[in-house]
């Protein structure tokens, strides 16, 4: 396969052993970010005191007995979760009030201080064990900011937040993301002090030292936060990244500090930064309900699944994880309600995803790729494998490279009827398309459907209205050359009703 390499395009497959011409440009994912991606979409659970207060940032001075779960069952909420397409759970151990959900040694503010269990209650160990048994990933949300501690805006509380991260990291099994937010230092009860404090949040925590601890005792895991440094928070909590998303990003802080958690330009969050300094793609986050923990009167405001797809095609569909918000109830499980929209959510993307109408298309493509390839391509891009790729590497010509877009088309014997469009790239060589055009052929001739930019790992067009065409023309400029993983054609069709 030497001659690849003279020609202008290579095409080839890793699996059966072709030539490989293409090298990654930039920043690249690790092993840890690219199993995260292929997660889609993850669910963060808060429940704790503030569930029984109806709070959503506790002051750290309520009555640890007050949390009383009668019905607790982290079986029901992870079932349910998965029946909605969530394939990994984060639970929020610790929140801004600092009521733990685990018999910590750390502070005598956790379930261990509660009657519920006769304080032998571990909620942490209950999820854990639920993820296990039915296959998702679990991970863990432990708030830098504590509102109980007396010690806090001291070294001495730092070593007292790493010795949590430590017991987390070592009693529950392999933890696929530890979660840190950007809520640091404000008013709390502080041992009974109630007052404000003021931290540095570039320096206080000492960062790169917490996350070293996180690196050395769960070298699998990815590290989220506003700066990363594996995950980047999207920047609202609305779960929309930008219609352009980079996957790359470089933090830039508000002012001459250093950029850290809760000290970031989150304006840019959405966008990511093109050829960005660091591999550091978003996580979308947004409440299944308005808040975050359950209350009682936000009865009947759940999202649809319909504004769940929404949410979906701008976070998934936009190179990025959608981190959906669940609330259990004082009683310790998901509501009712809750528990119906993630089932018809669930079976709505299984839908929508269940046919690929571009595995009954002949894909045409450049004259010397047709030769050489023939049907192999179309397999490529639809066996459901993200690393079985087309491959285009533009060809050295002195130091230039070749700008012209590469058209790609696909026919059917028979029109098709479609709306969603779904583009993925092989990210291990980084995240290279810069621009796609699809153009369709109506029965008005070729037309232009959408022109997107920022591919990524999966690019969903969700066009206005179903489109119904012979065949489909990608136009795609990427002048260091691509690695086309995946391409979809989908229909919505017999979607599950709501309500």
């Amino acid at each position: 396969m030497k001659h690849a390499i003279t020609i202008l395009f290579a095409f080839c497959l890793k699996l059966t052993g072709w030539a490989q011409v293409l090298q990654p440009v930039g920043p690249v994912p690790t092993e840890a970010q690219l199993k995260w991606q292929s997660l889609g979409m993850i669910a963060i659970v808060h429940f704790g005191l503030n569930t029984f207060t109806h709070q959503e940032w506790g002051y750290g001075d309520v009555d640890p007995n007050l949390f009383q779960p009668a019905h607790f069952d982290a079986d029901q909420i992870v079932r349910a979760a998965k029946a909605g397409g969530i394939r990994g759970i984060i639970l929020v151990a610790k929140h801004h009030d600092g009521f733990c959900l685990w018999p910590t040694k750390t502070t005598d503010y956790s379930v261990r201080a509660s009657s519920w269990m006769r304080g032998q209650g571990d909620v942490v160990k209950a999820f854990a064990e639920a993820c296990h048994r039915e296959g998702l990933a679990f991970g863990l949300y432990c708030s830098p900011w504590d509102r109980n501690q007396a010690a806090y805006g001291t070294y001495r509380y730092v070593q007292l937040y790493r010795q949590q991260w430590e017991e987390l990291a070592t009693q529950y099994g392999p933890l696929f993301e530890c979660w840190f937010d950007g809520a640091n230092g404000g008013t709390g009860y502080y041992g009974g002090a109630r007052e404000k404090r003021v931290i540095d949040r570039s320096h206080y925590y000492g960062w790169d030292t917490t996350w070293a601890l996180i690196r050395r005792l769960q070298p699998r895991a990815v590290i989220f936060s506003d700066v990363g440094p594996d995950l980047r928070w999207v920047g609202n909590e609305r779960g929309y990244a930008a219609d352009s998303t980079w996957e790359t990003f470089t933090p830039q802080s508000p002012d001459d500090k250093p950029p850290a958690p809760g000290q970031v330009r989150t304006e840019f969050s959405p966008y990511g930064t093109a050829r960005g300094e660091y591999w550091m793609p978003a996580e979308c986050d947004v409440p299944l309900r308005p808040g975050w923990f359950y209350h009682p009167e936000e009865e009947g405001k759940q999202k649809t699944p319909a504004q769940l797809w929404e949410i979906y095609v701008h976070s998934v569909g936009r190179a990025g994880v959608l981190n959906l918000g669940l609330t259990p109830t004082t009683d310790g499980v998901l509501d009712t309600q809750d528990v119906r929209i993630l089932k018809v959510f669930g079976d709505w993307l299984k839908q929508v995803f269940d046919t690929n109408l571009i595995k009954t298309a002949r894909i045409q493509g450049p004259a010397h790729m047709q030769q050489s390839y023939g049907n192999r391509l179309k397999q490529w891009l639809t066996d459901g494998n993200d690393t079985t790729d087309w491959i285009v590497a533009a060809a050295h010509q002195g130091n230039a490279f070749s700008r012209d877009p590469q058209t790609l088309e696909v026919w059917w014997d028979e029109p098709q009827t479609f709306r969603l469009i779904q583009l993925k790239e092989d990210i291990r060589y980084g995240q290279r398309i810069q621009q796609v055009r699809v153009e369709a052929l109506t029965s008005k001739g070729w037309e232009t459907l959408a022109q997107v930019s920022g591919i990524g790992a999966n690019r969903l067009i969700d066009l206005p209205k179903s489109v119904t065409a012979r065949a489909l023309r990608f136009h795609i400029l990427a002048p260091d050359g691509f690695a086309m993983g995946e391409m979809g054609v989908y229909s919505y069709r017999n979607l599950p009703a709501w309500p």
